[in-house]
């Protein structure tokens, strides 16, 4: 997890549109060199930062299945 407060605030933040308008979900952003991932609750807080190669293996993993909901 990554801390920066001001590192998100010019950023395209993106959510599904299959979340519609529902709050529970996770937003993402990319910066170029890695992919944000946030908290749409606490768009404020810690964010998770990940290499390319990083994202695309937990897509992967969610697409066939392997990601465990909780």
């Amino acid at each position: 997890m990554v801390d920066r407060p001001n590192r998100g605030a010019a950023l395209d933040w993106r959510k599904s549109s299959a979340s519609g308008d529902k709050d529970d979900c996770v937003e993402v952003a990319a910066t170029g060199r890695s992919v944000l991932v946030r908290d749409s609750h606490a768009p404020s807080a810690e964010m998770l930062e990940l290499a390319p190669a990083q994202w695309r293996r937990l897509l992967r993993h969610i697409v066939d299945g392997d990601a465990e909901v909780r």
